[in-house]
């Protein structure tokens, strides 16, 4: 008797629609965040040589500690008003692959091409690809934010760009 009880309780509450919809709503989040992290992290890697302020909006997309990480891989590469000394082009291939998730943060990987040009000449790279962790916020109140951002770049069989 005990038993029954129990499985139909346990088959209310699994057929109950409220119960079902929070799992739809996180695959749908997860969705959102990574739409988001891939457009934010291209944003940070399309700039205008001379253009500080349109290089200075990407900030926003970042935790603190990320944009101080991106600003370290930028050193030597900007000029005394903070503009960059290149222009820089990513073309996303296709969408971003999930490699991991934990404790709020997608690591994810972009593949595509990297073009970067100055007054002297152009470089490139038909297999690039960035390595993003975004940080995720449960509630879906806060926007997502960069908290590293990694340009690669392969050559011959490497599939770290696939």
């Amino acid at each position: 008797m005990r038993a029954n009880l129990s499985i139909a309780i346990m088959a209310v509450l699994v057929s109950f629609p409220s119960w079902a919809h929070p799992a739809a709503q996180t695959a749908s989040d997860r969705a959102a965040a990574v739409e988001s992290g891939q457009k934010a992290a291209i944003a940070a890697l399309n700039f205008q040589q001379g253009d500080a302020a349109g290089f200075n909006r990407a900030r926003d997309n970042f935790t603190p500690d990320g944009w101080k990480d991106f600003m370290r891989h930028m050193d030597g590469y900007l000029d005394q008003k903070g503009a960059p000394t290149f222009t820089s082009s990513f073309v996303a291939k296709r969408d971003a692959a999930v490699l991991s998730e934990r404790e709020g943060v997608l690591r994810l990987r972009i593949p595509g091409t990297l073009t970067q040009s100055n007054k002297i000449g152009r470089t490139t790279y038909r297999r690039a690809a960035i390595e993003v962790n975004v940080l995720r916020d449960s509630s879906g109140e806060k926007p997502i934010k960069i908290q590293h951002l990694e340009q690669i770049t392969c050559l011959g069989s490497s599939t770290a760009c696939e």
